[in-house]
């Protein structure tokens, strides 16, 4: 396990690397780091910009090499944004590091988490927030998989589609209390009366009454939801949804 003594040097000897490489014209630290929001669980997460000449590919090899001969990297995955990959590294300690290779017409703030090390920025749009209705939709949808899945006797599917109406519905609620909806970071914000009337969609065993208990409740506090986002849709939605149920 690493302290946040390891994770702090690490940091600093990427950053070092970072203003040696004549290939990197900017970097900036992203995540809690850049807020001064740290806890001992933290990663790190850092975006570097390339100049114009760049090959972001050879940059990506060069430092995946780095990270797996002097720092303990085990394995890797990445994220495209664009043209932008966010190449994240497991290390044997166990800390994950996240450092974005941005062409330089892409290394800017995507949000409030950029703290600007060296280099110039360049404004970014801001990324878009998803639209209600959308959630909506896509809640109904997991809704009408998960009746089906309980139907054919996929337990497993069934629990699924289940957890799916109710990340949706958590989802909402982050909007619509202007907490961050994305990968559960704001759920620990959301008041507790309204995480209470979540707390019956969860899936206690894969028995069917069971399945169709927790189904049942996640119609409830997605129909629930529903009148905060569109009230005439939540009426025309009411009667297919609660006819699932049935």
């Amino acid at each position: 396990m690493y302290t946040p003594a390891d994770r702090s040097g690490l940091r600093d000897a990427l950053v070092a690397q970072a203003r040696a490489d004549t290939r990197v014209a900017g970097a900036a630290l992203t995540g809690s780091a850049a807020v001064g929001a740290e806890d001992q669980w933290s990663d790190i997460d850092l975006a570097l910009g390339l100049t114009p000449s760049a090959d972001q590919s050879a940059v990506l090899a060069e430092w995946t090499a780095l990270m797996y001969g002097e720092h303990g990297a085990v394995h890797h995955t990445d994220v495209w944004s664009r043209q932008t990959v966010y190449r994240v590294f497991l290390l044997e300690s166990t800390l994950q590091v996240d450092i974005a290779f941005a062409p330089a017409e892409e290394f800017g703030a995507l949000g409030p988490t950029f703290q600007l090390l060296f280099g110039e920025a360049v404004e970014q749009p801001a990324w878009s927030t998803p639209s209600p209705v959308d959630l909506v939709g896509m809640g109904w949808l997991y809704a009408l998989h998960a009746r089906s899945s309980i139907a054919r006797g996929k337990a497993w599917q069934a629990e699924y589609m289940i957890s799916g109406v109710r990340d949706h519905v958590m989802m909402l609620m982050c909007l619509r209390h202007d907490v961050p909806h994305s990968q559960g970071r704001g759920l620990h914000l959301l008041p507790s009366a309204t995480t209470a009337a979540v707390e019956p969609t969860l899936v206690r065993s894969l028995e069917p009454v069971e399945l169709q208990r927790a189904f049942r409740a996640s119609v409830d506090v997605l129909l629930s939801e529903v009148p905060y986002v569109d009230e005439e849709l939540a009426v025309r939605l009411a009667g297919p949804l609660r006819a699932l149920t049935a």
